[in-house]
């Protein structure tokens, strides 16, 4: 646990206070006093209420929906602890958003993942600490150093604790690698879900790569977004004999028909992280969510006293 706060300061913007609170609270200490406001006109306003000169400061922030305006906290919130002689700025990102736009999938295509990066880097941060980026190349977009954290490990705690997995199914050839690792973890084989995308947002399952037939199966991927994919998934998955499907993911984004889709889905039980704030009215039977605090605490302590981060990986 972290003695000596009076050199480090934690403050947070207004998408996750949960997650931040459970942060400071983990770290034997309390969020900074900071004011971010929104004028009448939709601009944003931030004051930091107390003393930041010198301090080793950790703003957490998750540019989750509402996107833009919660990346425009983050830079203002950077720029304002910049600008009031901050010794260090680390902007604790737990879902990094327009993760997804990290390539030119089509000619004149931005590359929307690197603008972003070099927004955080322009506006004064000296490190980024954010959990499972939707591509692990999004590392190199930034110039300073990054810590990609893995959610992984807190999902593979919390099921094999219950040991009812037969076979782990990665929803996308994108998740084939991820599956693979929580397999090996479980030992016990993957299977793959071959898909296309006619546009952006949905889905068509054209084949099962694998036996599932009288299985209990556990899907895994980094985000839920309209669930579309996870959701078709699984019933593919039950047509073909599976009998319990679970599933699991970092960044529960459930935008529009998400929650509808999950709760009519044959999935029996989704476990989420909280790296995105889920608020009550979103809560179903069938969800559970575990918290990123220990990790995200741990992380912020090695980087204040310049501890290795490897542990946090192993």
């Amino acid at each position: 646990m972290i003695t000596h706060g009076n050199e480090i300061k934690l403050f947070s913007g207004n998408s996750n206070v949960p997650l931040a609170k459970s942060i400071a609270a983990k770290l034997n200490t309390e969020l900074g006093g900071i004011e971010v406001s929104t004028f009448s006109d939709g601009e944003i306003n931030v004051h930091i209420e107390e003393t930041v000169r010198g301090r080793d400061l950790f703003i957490i922030q998750s540019t989750c929906s509402p996107v833009n305006d919660n990346l425009m906290e983050l830079l203002i919130m950077i720029d304002a602890a910049k600008r009031a002689s901050a010794g260090r700025i680390t902007a604790v990102i737990p879902y990094f958003g327009y993760a997804r736009q990290d390539r030119k999938a089509r000619s004149r295509d931005p590359i929307t993942a690197k603008l972003v990066a070099n927004l955080i880097t322009a506006a004064g941060a000296d490190r980024v600490l954010t959990m499972d980026l939707h591509a692990e190349q999004i590392q190199g977009f930034f110039d300073i150093p990054v810590d990609n954290l893995l959610g992984g490990p807190t999902i593979y705690n919390h099921f094999s604790k219950q040991g009812n997995i037969d076979v782990v199914v990665a929803p996308d050839m994108g998740s084939v690698k991820r599956a693979r690792k929580v397999a090996e973890k479980f030992g016990v084989p993957i299977a793959i879900i071959d898909k296309r995308r006619p546009k952006a947002n949905v889905m068509e399952v054209m084949n099962i790569i694998g036996d599932v037939k009288g299985k209990r199966c556990f899907m895994v991927d980094d985000m839920i977004d309209t669930a579309g994919t996870i959701c078709q998934g699984a019933q593919a998955l039950k047509d073909l004999g599976a009998t319990e499907i679970y599933a699991a993911c970092t960044h529960a984004v459930l935008s529009g028909p998400a929650v509808e889709r999950l709760e009519n889905s044959p999935i029996t039980k989704l476990v989420m992280l909280d790296t995105i704030h889920l608020p009550e009215e979103k809560m179903r039977d069938k969800f559970e969510v575990l918290s990123v605090a220990d990790i995200f605490a741990a992380a912020i302590e090695n980087v204040y006293l310049d501890k290795p981060m490897s542990k946090l990986y192993d």
